[in-house]
């Protein structure tokens, strides 16, 4: 036949493969969870080995989010270049190399080193992942897919907390990157021979052996083979990752990135200092990274939670929720006492509220930005916002040091959110109407939303 291949896709339902590369995706933003998290499970031990001070403590917890910044905005391109499967692929080796080194070092600025290292292989995959679960959704399933990769992120830190916690009670903090090296290079081959290159985009690019490699992904989704490729236009051709830039994208650009990197330094601020702040009231290390647990448990049931209410409500209208919720939660933090049970009740609850925003912004990503820009645009906007996940340690950890109480601390930070939600609300989607939202007693014709297909 000689339907387009990415019209099949959107409008049929999701076959096992798909469903599959969704999986690997989750998988791939879990192992992202561990390994940014595994220098937060580490702290109390490298503070205490060292002799560090919280803010010098805070420059290094920031270290890999600098290479996350580089490597969403710089790989999130090679996505769109060379494809979603290579570059996936490349950065996983870099994590695994990153985290593997880890354990090497003898001193902060080699530490330093290797965790921006990692940070640059996180950065580029997370640009690529993104674009995948969504180019192997249907039109009806997209947030979906989008919102359940982003839970991987909690979902790997809550099993790796578990580990985390476990490896700790024994053996001192080398062993959480040990773990997270080993796991890292167990999911490069079920990468390589459980995901395909992304039809969308060997469609838009058509690579030598794009025919093959589209009707080889088409067969494993049970679709007939295509006769031809589609035809491009020629200013179709022409366009490029820069186009994030140009007078159709650039408002889009700027409204999500700043939203991003607003949001993300209350987020991180929880994720990377709640173990040290936990320790600090007197509780052992085990107990810390118990508590960052329960922080995550809250993430993924938040962004599980969100992810499927986008099937009836529009995902901007939901994420300005849970952000101006993240706000209070983060707040509160501030203000319980040190009570183990207490402090994880809260955590959940700020947990639940921030990664369900993050879930929330992923899947405006994927909605914004059309096939041949998606990895790059999300890409930017990811690498922009992690500039507010770089000052985020290094703002709390000198607050601290200058002698600010840990709720005013708390507070200070949980503004992020806020002021993220107000940015948010002056973003336009061309549709923010969820797909799946059908009447109960009769079939109503529905128009289905743009693709953002280029």
């Amino acid at each position: 036949m000689n339907s387009d291949p990415r019209d099949v896709i959107a409008t049929s339902r999701m076959s096992r493969l798909q469903i599959m590369v969704v999986g690997v995706t989750i998988a791939l933003n879990a192992l992202d969870g561990f390994d940014i998290l595994s220098i937060s499970f580490a702290s109390p031990g490298i503070a205490t080995e060292w002799g560090i001070d919280r803010a010098a403590l805070g420059i290094v917890l920031s270290m890999e989010l600098i290479g996350m910044a580089i490597g969403s905005i710089v790989l999130g391109g090679v996505a769109d270049k060379i494809g979603r499967r290579p570059t996936i692929l490349g950065c996983l080796a870099v994590m695994a190399i990153g985290m593997l080194m880890a354990t090497t070092v003898t001193g902060l600025v080699d530490l330093s080193i290797w965790r921006v290292v990692t940070g640059l292989g996180i950065g580029g995959m997370l640009a690529a992942i993104n674009a995948v679960a969504a180019e192997f959704s249907s039109t009806r399933r997209r947030h979906l897919s989008v919102s359940l990769m982003s839970i991987g992120y909690p979902v790997g830190a809550v099993v790796g907390g578990i580990v985390a916690a476990q490896l700790l009670q024994g053996n001192d903090w080398r062993s959480v990157f040990y773990f997270g090296a080993a796991i890292t290079a167990t999911l490069i081959p079920i990468t390589y021979f459980a995901v395909p290159e992304s039809v969308h985009w060997l469609t838009r690019k058509q690579p030598k052996g794009a025919l093959e490699k589209i009707n080889r992904a088409m067969a494993g989704m049970g679709h007939a083979a295509t006769a031809t490729l589609p035809v491009i236009a020629s200013d179709v051709r022409q366009r490029s990752v820069s186009d994030i830039f140009g007078p159709g994208l650039m408002t889009i650009t700027a409204l999500v990135s700043l939203a991003y990197f607003f949001h993300i330094t209350t987020f991180y601020f929880i994720l990377k200092w709640v173990p040290k702040i936990v320790a600090d009231f007197g509780f052992p290390p085990s107990s810390a990274a118990g508590v960052l647990v329960w922080t995550n448990v809250g993430g993924a049931l938040g962004g599980t939670l969100l992810g499927f209410l986008t099937l009836r409500f529009g995902v901007k209208g939901l994420t300005i929720v849970v952000m101006v919720l993240s706000t209070v939660m983060v707040a509160l933090f501030g203000r319980t006492p040190p009570d183990l049970q207490q402090l994880s009740l809260i955590c959940a609850a700020a947990g639940f509220c921030t990664n369900a925003a993050i879930v929330g912004m992923y899947a405006i990503f994927a909605q914004a930005y059309p096939t041949h820009v998606r990895a790059s645009g999300t890409g930017f906007a990811v690498g922009v916002g992690r500039g507010g996940s770089v000052l985020a340690p290094i703002i709390a950890g000198f607050l601290f040091t200058a002698g600010w109480s840990l709720p005013t601390v708390s507070l200070t930070m949980a503004f992020g959110s806020l002021v993220a939600a107000g940015i948010l609300s002056f973003l336009k989607l061309e549709t923010d109407q969820p797909v799946a939202a059908r009447p109960k007693r009769h079939v109503r014709a529905t128009t289905i939303p743009a693709t953002g297909r280029s």
